[in-house]
């Protein structure tokens, strides 16, 4: 007497399964109905085994030769093994036994899209919606192919229809919120959430999309009640607990990132994104034993995370330990070679080292990478200043000053540059720039060259700026 399972259930799909596999150590033939096949089919494709899914699909069309079902498993099951034209073979026969199915015409356009045919597969995904199969998946892939023409208003609206007819489709709640975020209309993106939310208080994807939106508004208080209640509502969702850690990280609340952080170990294994999270927390803490380990932590777990590297020599620079740091400085920078700051970093130590001319050649590197790095450019000069080629450094700070026009923290350098080469009028002129562009930072010039407030003609022009603004 067979047991009475309910319909479609895991442990009827487990009878199937083993009555199949016993069926092949028997060498037999059983018969099985298309529902069985099906459910078999699905447990070897879950199982991440195509080719025992593709042998199953093909027993199952010749017990089954009318079930366009099958024709379209093993079309689905060959897209996934990239065997694209015998997937285009399987498609025309089921066509010939099906002519209108929409899941057909969504797997036609699928394979029109890997192909490189965007308008055909345009095409296909809108035969597919006039079908009315299926339409959520088939308006969540056209919107996926509006994304990548560029075509981003489309997709918000495909997106939102894909949610109409099926409101558990958390693939299509994600590309809303990165479509919104594209277009810069995050209030728009806030709006449709909230009114989501109210129609399905317990969809924790919308809150978690809700604290996306609000963390790039930096609305970080509302970002956090957001990801609390994705949390509340599935506390086994991993990514609400690490993103309301890199808000509190925001905030500056880092001891209270890293009990967050560590959170997520209750649900799944430690990754190296959160040891390496964890170790900028106490980095910041100046608990630099801690961030080491941490950071350590990390790049046992993936050798190939630069930040985690650049870390570890960060905690060592630290420590005034910058010979060490800057071999785990390189070891960043083989992973990420333009990096502005990781090349930063290695020009700070090098100049610790006195070993100036590669500090140099590292600062060139920066300011290439990245021309709007103010205190890169003024570090980058006083290398040259420190050694007495002012001439050097006068040249930094003006091609600085080209690149960062209203920056007057630059312009005050240059005044105490050229007063130490003796270009006094040069140096007068330059202040007078200074003093238009920022007149309350005055004092930088003198944090430089504390001898320069002695001088009366300075003195005169600062107060006059300081008078007048």
């Amino acid at each position: 007497m067979e047991e009475d399972f309910e319909f479609g259930s895991p442990e009827e799909q487990r009878l199937s399964v083993d009555r199949y596999e016993e069926m092949l150590r028997n060498q037999d033939l059983y018969f099985f109905d298309a529902k069985a096949f099906e459910s078999i089919i699905d447990y070897y494709t879950d199982k991440d085994d195509p080719v025992k899914a593709l042998q199953v699909a093909e027993y199952a069309k010749s017990q089954h030769p009318y079930e366009s079902t099958f024709l379209l498993k093993k079309a689905q099951l060959f897209v996934r093994t990239n065997q694209l034209e015998k997937a285009l073979e399987e498609l025309d026969k089921a066509a010939i036994l099906e002519p209108n199915s929409g899941e057909a015409f969504l797997l036609k356009g699928n394979i029109a899209l890997l192909q490189g045919d965007v308008e055909e597969g345009e095409q296909l995904f809108l035969n597919a919606i006039e079908l009315g199969e299926d339409s959520a998946e088939a308006y969540f892939q056209i919107a996926e192919l509006y994304q990548i023409k560029g075509e981003y208003e489309k997709a918000i609206a495909y997106l939102k229809r894909s949610l109409e007819a099926n409101m558990e489709n958390d693939d299509a709640l994600h590309a809303l919120a990165f479509c919104y975020e594209i277009v810069d209309r995050p209030e728009e993106s806030v709006l449709f959430y909230k009114s989501y939310i109210d129609s399905d208080p317990y969809s924790y994807a919308a809150w978690f999309n809700l604290g996306l939106v609000y963390e790039r508004m930096e609305n970080f208080p509302d970002a956090i009640d957001a990801y609390d209640y994705a949390v509340l509502i599935n506390e086994t969702f991993v990514p609400a607990y690490f993103n309301k850690g890199n808000v509190l990280v925001n905030l500056q609340k880092y001891t209270e990132a890293i009990g967050v952080y560590k959170q997520t170990f209750e649900y799944e294994r430690p990754t190296a994104d959160v040891y390496c999270a964890i170790g900028e927390c106490y980095e910041k803490l100046e608990q630099m034993d801690e961030a080491r380990e941490n950071y350590k932590k990390a790049v046992k777990l993936d050798p190939l995370l630069a930040d985690a590297w650049f870390g570890i020599g960060v905690t060592l620079d630290f420590d005034e330990r910058h010979f060490e740091s800057l071999h785990f400085y390189k070891k960043a920078l083989e992973l990420d070679n333009s990096n502005p700051d990781y090349w930063f970093a290695i020009a700070d130590a090098r100049y610790k080292l006195k070993q100036f001319e590669e500090s140099e050649l590292a600062y060139k590197k920066v300011v290439e990478l990245n021309p709007t790095d103010v205190e890169a450019w003024l570090d980058f000069s006083s290398i040259y200043f420190e050694q007495g080629k002012y001439a050097e450094a006068i040249d930094v700070i003006g091609d600085a000053i080209k690149q960062n026009p209203d920056a007057s923290e630059l312009y005050y350098r240059l005044v105490a540059y050229l007063f130490a080469q003796g270009k006094y009028n040069e140096a007068l002129n330059f202040l007078e720039l200074g003093l238009a562009t920022n007149p309350d930072k005055f004092h930088i010039l003198f944090d430089y060259l504390p001898q320069l407030q002695g001088n009366k003609i300075i003195v005169d022009i600062i107060n006059k700026y300081k008078n007048n603004s």
